[in-house]
């Protein structure tokens, strides 16, 4: 007899459901979101598994890897489309949820999300990590441009040290005013440096990777764009050609189609953000300030 498994995980407990060949439940209950719980659970109640099934979700990566170490072959799929057919239950629980995932995996009408490796997700983690903290310089900035307004001060156009020095020459003598813009000026020198400091990181990670090095001997793109590049793609090999690239990263203009009617439109911004936006940069440099001799360029 085959057995299918769904798992609705949370932070504390999964619910499981085994179901058969025949998609009948034979099997559920509850046990810690614990690798060693969850698989041996699994190991136990199915023992003829074919395949478990989950959603994506924060805890997806992880448990992904660890479950497939201990020899339990499972499946993520997007969360978004497990909904569509979860939503056709009448009562959402976490019972009815790992049954529903269980009869989807019985089905086989999903398509498995791709998990990418751990290192690749290190390296993401420092990218993302990175891009908060420019963020939180920009907000710092406006925030202290905002309060210098509101006291009639005026600083002078620029950034990065030029900015704390006009911010600094144009101090009143009040003392309260001036340990209060000291304290955010302190705040955003803390901030730079770890953002510096996260770039050597990721610059030691370009240099370290070969398929980081690969694609950052095209003009333009720097150890930034590389990372985000290579950290979104991880496997070349899940793409059935280079095309698709484009419109898994959002590139590629959408469209809509119905009889005569055929209207193509925006890009749709799909997948991630940051890697979107870095390789616009990267073929802004290639457009305006790459050799003209460059065949892309052309």
């Amino acid at each position: 007899m085959k057995h299918f498994v769904g798992l609705d995980v949370s932070m504390k407990e999964t619910a499981i459901c085994v179901v058969d060949d025949a998609g009948q439940r034979i099997w559920e209950g509850s046990v810690l979101s614990t690798a060693d719980a969850i698989s041996a659970i699994v190991i136990a109640k199915a023992p003829d598994l074919v395949r478990a099934g989950m959603e994506t979700g924060p805890q997806a990566v992880w448990l992904w890897h660890a479950l497939r170490d201990r020899g339990i072959a499972v499946d993520c799929f997007h969360a978004r489309r497990a909904a569509a057919a979860l939503k056709l239950q009448a009562n959402k629980t976490d019972r009815n949820d790992a049954f529903g995932l269980a009869r989807l995996v019985h089905s086989g009408w999903y398509e498995p999300v791709a998990i990418k490796s751990f290192d690749r997700h290190r390296m993401r983690a420092v990218l993302t990590a990175r891009e908060r903290i420019v963020r939180m310089c920009t907000t710092m900035i406006n925030q202290i441009r905002g309060l210098t307004k509101t006291f009639g001060l005026k600083l002078s156009a620029g950034k990065g040290q030029v900015f704390e020095q006009s911010v600094r020459h144009e101090l009143p003598d009040d003392a309260v005013l001036r340990d209060l813009f000291e304290s955010l000026l302190s705040v955003l020198s803390g901030l730079k440096d770890q953002r510096r400091a996260f770039d050597r990181q990721l610059a030691s990670f370009a240099r370290e990777d070969e398929a980081c090095q690969i694609v950052s001997s095209a003009p333009g793109v720097g150890s930034l764009t590389a990372i985000a590049f290579v950290t979104a793609v991880d496997e070349p090999a899940s793409f059935r050609s280079a095309c698709d690239v484009g419109a898994y990263l959002g590139l590629t203009p959408k469209g809509y189609q119905s009889g005569e009617v055929d209207i193509g439109g925006r890009i749709s911004k799909a997948g991630d953000r940051l890697t979107r936006k870095l390789q616009f940069e990267a073929a802004t440099v290639i457009l305006y300030r790459a050799s003209p001799s460059i065949a892309l360029k052309q």
